[in-house]
């Protein structure tokens, strides 16, 4: 059994330099002397440090990190034929019990392929722990069993109200049909990561008015009009003809970098395909000027120096409007060379 404490974050194949980063400024945070291991392509970064406990209580705050784990041991060469003989050491180990368990695989080309696996060891594996009374419903933390290849694994404790509710961090969404594009499902996501479900009661009802920057054909809008929103959509470009016959969407010919609203509304949403630091000082200006109280918005990032690219459009954020900030961004599953960022003033 390994006997370095580490963490064990999932991200998005290709963004395993970009996780690394932002674990390593985390860790430099808490006083250092950690560092990253990662093969790229793989969907995981390791890092191993002295502070590696308090590290995963952070994961609220990553951009890159889907899911964030304390790992508790590695097992390698399992007997295809008795994984759980493997396994049970490490959990044994710990004097914890679980309220859950994911047997789950990297978002990789390879942990696709272990989809079948994972299900069958979920089922097998949560049956041995009910029967060594290791489940709790009552208890705080979840059990993750990561899938490296057929044969290792990570085992790994999350905080449940630290961590990603979803297998491998990545809540599974149906398109809906009728949606007039993909880009849809962006929005949805970020509705289910970057808020809660209180805040998604609060800050989300019928009535309220929105406007969506860059909206054509209206993926985005489509998500505010199903929760009864009234939205000015704004770009150069068509609308959906359904979407339009809602009758709760105003569709305004105009540049999304000039248009400003008559009025303050309560959610400004933004996808549109620009530099990131000027998407970033837009919707500060919008911020600063009271035109929202709220902002969903998707910067999309250079082919190099992607974390040094955030970090800058969020301190641009932050800088540019002079109330107290909420500030949350994410990587989201539905994102590709791009992040997702809420934002409301405090």
């Amino acid at each position: 059994m390994s006997t370095a404490a580490s963490v064990l974050a999932y991200c998005r194949p290709g963004f395993e330099g970009e996780c690394a980063q932002e674990l390593a400024a985390h860790d430099l945070d808490l006083g250092g002397g950690g560092h990253a291991r990662s093969e790229r392509g793989s969907g995981l970064v390791e890092f191993v440090g002295p502070h590696a406990a308090a590290l995963a209580g952070r994961w609220r705050t990553l951009v890159f990190a889907r899911q964030l784990l304390q790992v508790l041991g590695h097992a390698r060469d399992m007997p295809t034929g008795d994984r759980i003989s493997a396994l049970l050491p490490f959990i044994e180990a710990d004097p914890r019990r679980w309220c859950d368990l994911f047997v789950e695989a990297p978002d990789s080309d390879a942990g696709r392929e272990l989809a079948a696996l994972c299900r069958g060891l979920n089922a097998a594996l949560l049956a041995v722990l009910r029967k060594r009374k290791l489940l709790d419903r009552a208890s705080r933390w979840r059990l993750h069993v990561c899938l490296g290849s057929g044969r290792a694994a990570w085992l790994g404790a999350a905080e449940v109200a630290h961590s990603a509710p979803w297998p491998g961090g990545i809540p599974r969404l149906k398109f809906p049909g009728a949606a007039p594009s993909r880009s849809t499902l962006k929005l949805e996501e970020a509705l289910l990561v970057l808020l809660d479900a209180d805040e998604r009661a609060r800050w989300l009802q019928p009535g309220m008015r929105a406007v969506d920057l860059g909206a054509a054909p209206g993926g985005w809008t489509w998500q505010l009009v199903r929760r009864q929103l009234q939205v000015t959509a704004v770009d150069n470009g068509p609308m959906d003809a359904r979407l339009m016959a809602s009758g709760l969407v105003e569709h305004l010919r105009a540049d999304g970098f000039r248009y400003q609203p008559r009025q303050a509304v309560d959610w400004l949403v933004c996808d549109m395909v620009e530099q990131p630091r000027r998407v970033a000082a837009r919707i500060a200006q919008w911020l600063a000027q009271g035109w929202c109280r709220c902002t969903i918005f998707n910067l999309k990032l250079p082919m190099k120096k992607r974390y040094d690219e955030v970090q800058l459009c969020l301190a641009l954020l932050r800088e540019g409007v002079p109330a107290a900030l909420d500030l949350r961004a994410r990587q989201l599953y539905h994102d590709r060379e791009e992040i997702t960022v809420f934002a409301r003033c405090a």
